[in-house]
């Protein structure tokens, strides 16, 4: 059996429902599919709590809201992005207000702004601090009203089907059977969401396992900036679980072991020797994360199971404004760490959170493989640099995920043939299920995924962490030659077909190493320090050799090849990085 659609949507998160809307409205006579791993309200769109970023007050500006994004992103954003992306954002969240999103408000009935690290206004509407729960239901229900959006729950894409240079669809797997499908389409848009499981602490959820980046790399699409990997600067210690950026708008102190709030001693880009109080905790979260390594250095952090924390301070805030401002911080810290933020210190560290790289597009999410498109944060249409500002996020999946399905619907609407498998693609599908027979229901080696996965994750943390350097990374790049063989020959001891997680898991390392391979190579063919991608080694940014993204592709080998395209500039020229003027 053939399944076929004129665009497939691989990923039922954020962008990807944007997207499916987007295809529903410029074109009613196109069907438009929906394929995810989970049910789409389980996609980690959900966990976003902060806000989303877009100007509306009078006092701010378009332009000020591009300059601190590139900025922010130490100068590698492609600013013809960014100034679409500022453009369109606050038409995006004014969209999801008349949908229905419940964005909090000023007592005169305004939408309410939160100020954000790294940008100088405050401009983030947020959903008190369950915004991206309520972004995620209102997409969902939205989509909903569109009877030609369909949707494949539960099903795990494999493969994309590439047929003479361009993509035809994708073989998936129904994860409620086992059964293995062709899904065929015109156009086929990646919406997929990072790949932060790479990692052993992350605020990402289990299924964030980078397969679209690997589809997509797989197939023959670049990938750009992979090396750029975001630490947030406060994660719950023994779960990597998100405390939102929101709490230090709010006015949340983090403090060293001896209460003190150890962010004034160090470099945050802010235009004075010393940040302001007031604003410090603010700082864009490259810098905070670096401020912590910093502390572990001096003996100044405590010491637990789950390796060295700092504090996060709620208490003088006090109980109204934490349930009024903040009540999921609230239900996060007494449920995960048994303790009250109105009364007591919060544990913190920097856990993986945002990738900035993701499969290469252009403003309008279409890859350079014909007939697939991108967009949230598994694309990289470069409007984040080095660095994404808090945030920045959210709208980017609305701008963009609009933006790819309106791209999509008039590439399938143009395209010429229907969408039956030619004998080519039908070989691919063929060969796809013989594969997952011989390779992975088959298998009898000697050792389980499960270990192979810890250790993949403690050589990225270990080699391609908040600092990196030449020796860390040379060494990261051998053991994950070591780990690819070793998955060759890993076990599977779960040869059921219902509801096989252990294949699951299977197929998402599978992605995983590639990724983590992809990441650890461009780290250390850049030698600089920009943002979020500090070399010990090379100190400073280089924008003679580096104002240069990225962009890896696959070679017929199999090898990795870099090219490093020149950043588009079109208004800012690089400058000196501050924030908080």
């Amino acid at each position: 059996m053939t399944l076929s659609h004129d665009v497939l949507i691989v990923g039922g998160g954020g962008a990807g429902l944007r997207a499916a809307i987007a295809v529903a409205e410029d074109d009613a006579r196109l069907s438009v599919a929906i394929v995810s791993k989970v049910y789409p309200m389980r996609s980690h769109t959900v966990s976003a709590e902060g806000g989303a970023a877009a100007v509306i007050r009078p006092d701010d500006s378009l332009d000020e809201h591009a300059y601190d994004t590139i900025s922010g992103g130490d100068w590698l954003c492609a600013q013809d992005a960014v100034e679409v992306f500022v453009k369109e954002a606050p038409g995006e969240l004014l969209r999801l207000e008349h949908w229905g999103c419940p964005w909090s408000r000023e007592p005169d009935g305004r939408v309410a702004v939160r100020p954000f690290g790294g940008m100088k206004k405050m401009r983030t509407w947020y959903a008190a601090d369950r915004t991206g729960f309520h972004l995620l239901h209102t997409l969902f229900q939205t989509a909903l009203q569109y009877e030609r959006i369909a949707r494949y729950d539960e099903w795990y894409v494999m493969k994309l089907l590439v047929d003479d240079g361009r993509v035809v669809g994708v073989v998936a797997v129904e994860l409620m059977s086992g059964r293995i499908e062709a899904i065929t389409a015109k156009a086929v848009i990646l919406c997929t969401g990072g790949c932060g499981q790479i990692y052993p602490f992350t605020t990402n959820a289990a299924i964030k396992t980078g397969d679209g980046l690997g589809l997509a790399y797989r197939a023959g699409a670049p990938l750009k900036d992979m090396e750029f990997v975001q630490y947030h600067p406060t994660g719950l210690p023994f779960t990597g679980i998100l405390v939102t950026e929101a709490a230090r708008a709010e006015g949340g102190w983090l403090i060293n072991k001896d209460g003190y709030r150890y962010l004034q001693d160090y470099d945050l880009g802010t235009p004075s020797p010393k940040p302001v109080l007031r604003s410090m905790e603010l700082g864009p979260r490259d810098r905070l994360s670096q401020a912590f390594v910093k502390e572990i250095e001096k003996g100044r952090t405590l010491d637990t199971p789950y390796g060295p924390v700092v504090h996060l301070d709620l208490r003088h805030l006090g109980e109204t404004v934490i349930d009024a401002r903040l009540p999921f911080v609230r239900e996060l810290c007494r449920s995960y760490e048994n303790i009250d933020p109105v009364h007591e210190l919060i544990p913190v560290r920097p856990v993986v959170h945002y990738m900035m790289g993701g499969v290469h597009t252009d403003i309008h999410g279409a890859t350079p493989l014909e007939g697939l498109f991108a967009a949230g944060e598994a694309a990289c249409v470069s409007i984040n640099g080095a660095n994404r500002l808090g945030s920045n996020s959210l709208p980017e999946l609305l701008v963009f995920g609009a933006r790819a399905g309106r791209a999509a619907a008039s590439f399938a609407s143009g395209a010429q043939g229907g969408t039956a498998v030619r004998p080519a693609v039908q070989a691919q599908v063929e060969d796809e299920r013989r594969r997952l027979e011989r390779d992975l229901f088959h298998r009898d080696g000697k050792e389980p995924i499960s270990a192979i996965r810890e250790e993949m994750r403690a050589t990225m943390e270990e080699g391609a962490g908040i600092y990196r350097s030449g020796d860390s990374l040379a060494k990261a790049a051998d053991r994950l030659s070591v780990l690819q063989e070793r998955f060759r020959s890993a076990r599977l001891e779960d040869r059921s077909r219902t509801f096989n997680t252990e294949l699951l898991a299977a197929l998402e390392l599978s992605f995983m190493l590639d990724v983590a391979e992809i990441i650890v190579h461009c780290a250390l063919l850049r030698e600089e320090s920009r943002g979020a991608h500090q070399r010990v080694d090379f100190p400073a940014r280089d924008d003679h050799r580096f104002l240069a993204n990225s962009l890896v592709h696959r070679d017929a080998d199999g090898s990795q090849r870099v090219e490093y395209p020149p950043v588009t500039i079109t208004r800012w020229p690089p400058g000196e990085r501050v924030y908080g003027r």
